[in-house]
């Protein structure tokens, strides 16, 4: 990382910005997994910025599981996310779509939970709705990520408190973004990979649809979780 510079864009947190530019480096293989990170004061002086903004952006690079400290040792790259990581996303932006992961496993376990107490026959229609279209989408080899929308919007009407529809679409962009950039990575991943994606939304169908509340909670929890491990990890579900 000798020599390189961060690219200041005023729109955007400094720690993202770098962030993103050591999970380039991480991507691309200049950092191969096991591999040491300069210190805190090479990457200050490589990229010109502060000590509590390098120190943000390794907390955030440990939080997603990409890299691991050793104390009084230094920070090491744990695992390599897949390409179309980067390729699909700006690296700048990519902090931020995987804390939107992070708020969606603490709200949408819930609302999966609600959907199954409360869902009457038009909610499971429009689930099921939701749920046909991204399947014929992703089989089409398409994206499919407003159909991922709609599926978990339908869930968050089903619970029968609005405030969960509100919040999904205040978050409507970031959602979307992270949803496209999770597809998009699928989509030049095996079938099986597909095949994967598509059984995690049935499974939560399904327990909504038998209004089992803790199943649909821990499965739809257990999907995000699975989601975001897919988009950080290119060994995970090729």
């Amino acid at each position: 990382m000798a020599g390189l510079k961060l690219k200041i864009q005023k729109r955007e947190k400094l720690a993202d910005q770098l962030y993103g530019q050591i999970l380039e480096q991480i991507v691309s293989g200049n950092l191969a997994e096991g591999a040491k990170l300069p210190s805190e004061n090479e990457i200050c002086a490589s990229f010109g910025v502060s000590r509590p903004v390098v120190r943000e952006a390794l907390r955030k690079l440990q939080t997603d599981g990409l890299v691991f400290a050793r104390q009084g040792v230094g920070s090491f790259v744990k695992k390599r996310p897949p390409q179309g990581l980067i390729e699909f996303a700006q690296a700048g932006d990519v902090a931020g779509l995987l804390r939107c992961f992070e708020a969606r496993i603490a709200i949408e376990g819930e609302t999966a939970r609600l959907a199954a107490e409360r869902a009457g026959t038009r909610h499971h229609k429009e689930i099921e709705f939701a749920l046909r279209t991204l399947e014929q989408g992703i089989g089409s080899g398409g994206i499919a990520n407003e159909a991922d929308f709609d599926f978990h919007l339908a869930i968050a009407r089903a619970s029968g408190n609005d405030i969960f529809v509100t919040m999904l679409n205040s978050l409507h962009t970031v959602i979307a973004n992270s949803m496209g950039v999770a597809l998009s990575i699928t989509r030049t991943g095996s079938k099986e990979r597909a095949q994967k994606v598509l059984g995690e939304h049935q499974q939560i169908f399904d327990a909504i649809l038998s209004r089992d509340s803790a199943a649909a909670d821990l499965l739809m929890r257990y999907h995000l979780m699975q989601a975001r491990q897919r988009v950080t990890d290119h060994a995970r579900d090729k």
